[in-house]
């Protein structure tokens, strides 16, 4: 249709009013749409919208400091070097664009759809790295076919006209491939690319985003808040595709460091004292009343204000740390614990936490919380008894969780990846049905005790705490939880 411009005083009066309040160098209107044209100086003006956002919330920052501002947001997110060559310039660009936000706030809008489209690009270059230019399919009469692979289009295309051919994944393993985005993402989670329970949410909510924006079906704006977060969460998802995780990361998180700590608590069980286990040095018993103490290998940093939540209930046979903790010694006196750390002198290490193995024991109506699968290796035969369930998970509630929900049968799915959840069945049957996945567990986390060490199973027998609060370890099993 031609384009017929119009002088401005033949526009109706409603779009005269809108009109008005833009400073303009010129306003036509195109086909019956009013096409704003604007000088030079005026698209070098902040955008008020923008400004409001500053760095301790919303206010009102001045043009050079909200400039200054969003491009400092943007920095921090840095990717491995190993990551492809294609993928670092599309991610580039988005970091580039995303300052010019403080000039014309729809940029965040656009910045955030992009990264979307990215995650898929980011994937699609991964692939092709992975299986190095060749990529081997196998139908249903074991015949394979080896697709010579340079671009991800050349996968996509023999995946369309050879439907139920399956991608070898190695190790005489294959999957079904249907060259998608979704197919991206389970490839890369069968062969080990992207890890982790909780994460798996997120990335399935990055694919329906993506989704959304390869399809709208209606018109929206993101703040810079929400697309910062949206690439902040794609650099994490490129860098651990390309085998770097993020340290303190929100969906790939680095192996965590543990420092050896000591717990102390008194008899009555009213007071609870932890600290660094290198003060220990000139620790002695208190003369009014015994003490007891642990030294554990846990996560505690108070400098970080970063401490284990759930340190206070830390038992040695059931795991209800937020992160891994292990029982060095213990329990005993102050200064026993004194002596025993002067004598070895246990170094801080760093552990991963996410896809450990546990396993939970339903016992009738009682519902043990889970433990390590090489705690349960070790029970004595009369502490076997019922079905067990193990259960991969990043933290042990989320394993506790789903296992109820499977006895409850509240949702949860008994097989493979929760749809509901956080976590994945690994099996479900008596002790004897799963010895294998006791005797040999997945990421199950054993300590490196030193001779002389505590037994990690040997104290707790009664199902009691070591330290207060003391909180029962049988929790009732027909309560559900969502």
């Amino acid at each position: 249709m031609q384009a017929h411009l119009q002088p401005l005083q033949r526009v109706n009066r409603v779009a005269r009013r809108v009109t008005q309040a833009v400073s303009c160098a010129a306003r036509f209107t195109v086909g019956g749409a009013i096409v704003v044209i604007k000088s030079l100086d005026e698209l070098r003006q902040a955008d008020e919208r923008t400004l409001v956002f500053a760095p301790a919330g919303l206010g009102r920052m001045r043009a050079e400091d909200s400039a200054e501002f969003q491009q400092q947001v943007v920095a921090q997110f840095e990717l491995a070097p190993a990551v492809a060559e294609n993928t670092r310039q599309s991610f580039d660009d988005l970091r580039t664009v995303f300052g010019y936000g403080v000039l014309c706030y729809e940029i965040f809008t656009l910045v955030n759809d992009h990264a979307l489209l990215v995650f898929e690009q980011a994937l699609r270059d991964r692939f092709i790295e992975f299986h190095q230019g060749t990529v081997t399919f196998v139908n249903r009469s074991g015949i394979e076919r080896v697709v010579a692979a340079r671009r991800y289009e050349q996968v996509y295309e023999f995946v369309a006209t050879h439907r139920g051919w399956r991608l070898r994944i190695g190790d005489g393993h294959s999957m079904r491939f249907n060259g998608t985005l979704s197919g991206l993402r389970t490839w890369a989670r069968q062969v080990g690319l992207l890890r982790g329970q909780r994460s798996r949410g997120t990335e399935q909510a990055l694919s329906n985003l993506r989704n959304s924006v390869a399809h709208p079906d209606g018109y929206h704006m993101t703040s810079p808040v929400n697309a910062a977060r949206t690439l902040s969460d794609l650099a994490e998802t490129i860098n651990h595709l390309w085998g770097v995780p993020t340290p303190g990361g929100r969906l790939y998180p680095a192996p965590i460091q543990r420092d050896v700590i000591v717990m102390a608590w008194n008899a009555a069980a009213t007071e609870l004292h932890t600290a660094l286990a290198n003060q220990l040095a000139d620790a002695v018993d208190p003369d009014d009343q015994p003490w007891q103490c642990v030294i554990l290998r846990a996560v505690f940093h108070p400098g970080k204000r970063l401490i284990d939540p759930g340190l206070r209930s830390f038992d040695a046979r059931f795991e209800v740390t937020h992160y891994p903790a292990d029982l060095l010694w213990g329990p005993g006196s102050i200064t026993g614990a004194a002596a025993w750390f002067a004598r070895h002198r246990p170094e801080p290490d760093e552990r991963d936490y996410l896809d450990r193995t546990f396993v939970v024991r339903l016992d009738g109506d009682d519902l043990y919380l889970p433990m390590r699968p090489s705690v349960a290796a070790a029970l004595p035969t009369g502490e076997r008894i019922g079905t067990w369930y193990v259960i991969k998970a990043d933290h042990p509630d989320d394993a506790f969780n789903h296992a109820r929900n499977l006895v409850t049968a509240a949702g949860c799915t008994r097989n493979g990846p929760c749809r509901q959840c956080h976590a994945e069945t690994l099996g479900i049957g008596t002790y004897q049905e799963l010895a294998a996945l006791f005797a040999h567990p997945a990421a199950d986390l054993t300590p490196d005790l030193p001779p002389d060490a505590g037994t990690p199973w040997a104290y707790p027998r009664s199902r009691k705490m070591i330290a207060p609060p003391v909180h029962s370890n049988q929790v009732d099993a027909r309560t559900p939880v969502t």
